[in-house]
This record gives C-alpha cells, structure tokens and sequence, in this order.
C-alpha cells in the first residue's frame, strides 16, 4: 500500500535493483527545480559584469512586433549557453527549455525553443550580418591585452561537410573525408597569444584555400584597429600566392607562410649544397629566389629532416633526395633561420583551436538553408568560443593553464544544484559531490576583483567601429 500522505511527487515510484550490492532503489518525480549546469553560475556572472546584456540591447538585429515575443538578446545568449552546455544541434537547445533552475540565474521566466531560434537566425542577411556583428566583435577585441611585442594572426581554412542539398552556397569541392561530399569551406583568423577568433568568413565548399584572403585579411585587420598590433602573419601553403604576399609587404605585414613545393621549387632546392646542422636530426639552409611569375626576390628558409623509423616526420619527400623530408618557408623577416622555423611551429594552436570549435562547440553542425542564416549561427559559436577565452583571461589573468571548452564544460560549468529560497532570496544548492561552491569560490573572488580599479583618468577610450 502507498501511504497517502506522501508528498504527490513520491506518491508515483518504481523500485530496481542496484548492478552490484543488494537492497532496493526506488525512482520517482520531484517537483524542484534541479540543474546539471549550477555551474554555469560562474559564466553568468563574467557575462553580467561585462555588460553583455547592455551591448545587445544597444544594437538589436531586430525590433519585435509581437506582445509575446522573446528578447532577441536572450534568444541569442540562450543559443550560446546551450551550445556551451554540449547542445550540437538546434533541436537540443530544448535541453535547457525544461531547467527552471537555470532560468532563475538568467532572470528569464522562459527560454527559448529550437524553433524561436532558428527563426533568430533566419532574420539575417548579408547588411545585417554587418550590422550587427561586426560592431559587437569590436567591442570584444576591446577587451583584449595589449601586448607590447603584438599577436601573431594564424590564417587557416576548414571543411564543414553539409548533408542534403537544400544548403544554399554549400557546393563540392576539396574534402578529403568525404570526398563528393557538398561542403562549406570557412576562412578563420586566429590571434594565437589570446586564443581569439579576429575574423571568419563562411564561403562556398568550392572556394580555394587562399581565394578573397587579402580582402579577407583587410576586414580582419579593420576589425583590430589600431589599438593593438601585428606581430607576425602565419599560414600554410593555401596562402602561398603572390598577389597575397604582395598584399602582406605593402601593408609592411611580417609573415612566415609555408611554401608550395612546386617543380620550379624543387630544382632550386635540388641545387643546395651547404647545409647548417642543428643536431643529428635536423639542418637547415636560406636563399633568395624569384618564382617566373612573381616580381621580386623573396627569402626561403628550409628545413631539411632525416627520417627516423620511430618518429613520423613532418614534411615533403623529394624522389631525388630519399631520406629526408622537407619544409620551406618564404618570409620577409630578417631573424635567423631557426626563429623563422621556431616561430612557425608555434601556428599549431590554430588546428587546435579549430578542432575545439568543430568537436567540442559543433560548429560544423548548426545549419539552414539561407547561407547567411547559416554563417549567422556560424558567428554566434565563434562568439562564444571568444567569450570562454576572455571568462578564462577573467579568473585567471596571468592564464597559465589554458582550458578548452569540453574541459571548462565538465571541470566548472556541469555541477548538479538544486533551487531553493531563504526568505525573499533564490539560493542555488550545489552539490558538494561536483565541488560544489567552494571549488568555484576562487572564480568568483577573481571576478569580483576584475577589472582592475583605476582612476577614470588612467583609462583610455575605447574606439568602437561602427
């Protein structure tokens, strides 16, 4: 018999069987409020104290019409949220709908559904995409350090593979995973000390690696400003094109871009006889050479690798010169050859960044049919990559130990709490279990003294693009 005077959430209950031990478990409702993400706690409060909610309300993409439409500011931090919460498709946005918890620390008293946002993004077009998002990243870079020696800018292209056909500007072309396959071929700059997305371009799956990257770079550097630098531009062999570099020495950029070992390159490299050894492994050479095409001389710097049979190599074989492989680089600085190879070796963070935004946020995943839609939604994932980043600048200013997203999303943002109240104040319980609030205590201090206090005198104006 069920006792009757059960509370109506444990009036309703199954028993099962422990895997191991004995003794029984019984299942049942409850009516409290319950979240897996208390955690999320400590983001929300980053995104208040950066006045987030003031800059969206500022420039709207939008203006509602209808008496029970949602804020378009919330629709969008909902979609961030839920994609940092582990949400890779539209449809799994409704994961947070049901957590009232959740919506106790956003202040909303509902979220948004799958369908509101993507009607969101639906709404952008190519002016508006402008519009809206090119004044908000500024206001993001604004935000950056101010490094005394510069960022390095990593340039890279990616393959988002597109299932179906209704995908507007997803198109076939180079995809070596799924060969056949329509894809879109993103443009991404990366500022590699700040772990930072400067500039992205969304474009056709047919597009070449290098095809609008001095348009591309302009944009990227607009964006910037003058209020920060360029230390150094770094690519690969997508870049490798003389109408680019010319762009790069005009603009008295600093670059180091791998080298595409055409024919024409391989009998200059063939006439190499002097060598410097770094050690056993490892030489390396420079020369200056003029491609048939090109109009001046540029420095090549090669780095010649012995294979081993217990190491992969990096590099291209040469049939005339078995045993090695090579990398060449073109570059207009003046440093040693070693810096020159040292430097660039350091433009790996930019795959990793990409793998994060593609495996850990879903970047590739979030699609329409409307091409600007799609890069629209496309934008929002990078913008929530780049507010993680600067979260992680936030506790910790000196960043020692840089954490990826699925790692903050596991380490910090998942602790299972309960919402209860004290009186006229919501209370947030978190479980102890998933280091509670005393693990997060730390983040919260840090935030509380961030940003530093100063005299308004000593702060200077931000210059925001319009």
């Amino acid at each position: 018999m069920k006792d009757s005077s059960q509370t109506p959430e444990q009036n309703d209950w199954q028993e099962f069987n422990p895997l191991f031990g004995a003794g029984k478990i019984k299942i049942c409702d409850t009516v409290r409020a319950v979240t897996p993400f208390g955690g999320l706690s400590v983001f929300i409060e980053f995104l208040g104290r950066i006045g987030l909610v003031d800059q969206l309300a500022s420039r709207p993409p939008y203006q509602p019409k209808s008496p029970n439409h949602y804020d378009p500011g919330q629709i969008l931090i909902g979609f961030i949220l839920s994609v940092i919460a582990g949400a890779r498709r539209f449809a799994h946005t409704n994961q947070l709908r049901a957590d009232r918890a959740l919506h106790a620390l956003l202040g909303m008293e509902r979220f948004p559904s799958d369908d509101t946002i993507l009607n969101y993004f639906r709404r952008f077009s190519q002016a508006e995409i402008q519009c809206f998002w090119r004044p908000l990243w500024c206001w993001l870079i604004s935000r950056l350090p101010k490094l005394e020696k510069g960022f390095s800018l990593d340039l890279d292209s990616t393959i988002f593979s597109r299932h179906g056909t209704q995908q507007q500007g997803a198109a076939r072309g180079y995809n070596p995973r799924r060969p056949g396959r329509l894809s879109h071929h993103p443009l991404l700059a990366v500022l590699a000390e700040a772990n930072f997305v400067l500039h992205s371009w969304l474009r056709s799956g047919n597009a070449g690696a290098s095809q609008g990257a001095a348009q591309f770079l302009s944009e990227a550097l607009s964006l910037l400003g003058a209020q920060h630098r360029i230390r150094c531009v770094r690519a690969d062999s997508g870049f490798y094109a003389d109408q680019f570099l010319s762009f790069l020495e005009e603009r008295a950029l600093p670059y180091i871009v791998v080298a595409r070992l055409t024919s024409y390159l391989k009998s200059r490299l063939y006439q190499i006889t002097k060598w410097q050894a770094i050690d056993t492994i490892y030489c390396v050479t420079e020369f200056d050479f003029k491609l048939w095409n090109w109009k001046t001389e540029r420095r090549f710097v090669v780095v010649r690798e012995e294979l081993q049979t217990n190491k992969a190599a990096v590099g291209r074989k040469l049939i005339d010169l078995p045993g090695y492989v090579f990398r060449v680089f073109v570059t207009n600085r003046s440093d040693s050859v070693l810096e020159i190879w040292r430097d660039y070796n350091g433009r790996a963070t930019v795959e990793c960044r990409i793998d994060e935004l593609k495996n850990e946020l879903a970047a590739d995943h979030f699609c329409l049919r409307s091409f600007f839609a799609t890069e629209s939604a496309f934008l929002a994932v990078l913008f929530g990559f780049n507010l993680l980043s600067e979260f992680q600048r936030a506790v910790d200013p000196a960043l020692k130990t840089y954490k990826q997203p699925a790692t903050l999303r596991f380490e910090v943002f998942t602790c299972g709490a309960i919402l209860g109240r004290s009186g006229h104040h919501l209370v947030l319980h978190m479980s102890k279990n998933w280091g509670g609030y005393s693990s997060r205590k730390p983040l919260f201090n840090n935030l509380l003294h961030w940003p530093p206090l100063t005299s308004p005198k000593f702060n200077p104006p931000i210059e925001n693009a319009a």
